[in-house]
């Protein structure tokens, strides 16, 4: 299945201030779920972000605080954003499909991600824009995620699925402004 910006919803994962310091290669992860999220907001992809403990783990990041101007921002204190129920209410409940990027890949994006494909989404977790404190960690939680049949890709993979194709407006935005 293809990813398809009239079904879906991007969903940023706890990428706090205290936290995303701690993330195995942090700034790579950071910098990549701003870029998605930049090209969300292009593309007109709606964005749902959550902070898990914000009082301990502080606000979103500012860089993609800057790039999810206008998202729904959601607060958790379960580890699955599905489970707690705090994505009630946003895009999510009302599209087929959930990308998600953020942190960390083997506790709060993957309890979330196995618990929205149990409810019937088309899940596709971001392995470029996805983090946890240990890379050992991180891999593991995409083979597991990966065969509860949840799609691992690249955040370009999601950029050019979104556009469907070149020769628009749209692509000319994107490639000139996003894709290097």
């Amino acid at each position: 299945m293809l990813m398809n910006r009239e079904t879906s919803t991007l969903l940023v994962i706890d990428m706090q201030a205290r936290l995303a310091p701690a993330i195995d290669d942090g700034e790579r992860v950071v910098d990549n779920c701003a870029w998605l999220a930049a090209v969300a907001g292009r593309v007109g992809v709606p964005i749902v972000v959550t902070e898990h403990c914000r009082d301990k783990l502080g606000e979103t990041v500012d860089a993609v605080r800057a790039a999810t101007v206008g998202a729904a921002y959601v607060g958790k204190t379960w580890f699955s954003a599905q489970r707690e129920g705090s994505l009630h209410g946003t895009a999510v409940d009302g599209r087929r499909q959930v990308v998600i990027c953020g942190a960390e890949a083997h506790v709060c994006v993957q309890q979330s991600a196995l618990e929205l494909r149990w409810a019937g989404k088309e899940v596709f977790v971001v392995a470029d824009a996805c983090g946890s404190r240990a890379a050992a960690d991180r891999e593991l939680a995409f083979s597991r995620m990966r065969s509860h049949g949840i799609e691992i890709v690249s955040r370009e993979m999601v950029a050019f699925e979104w556009l469907q194709r070149a020769g628009t407006d749209l692509f000319r935005s994107v490639s000139r402004d996003f894709i290097r």
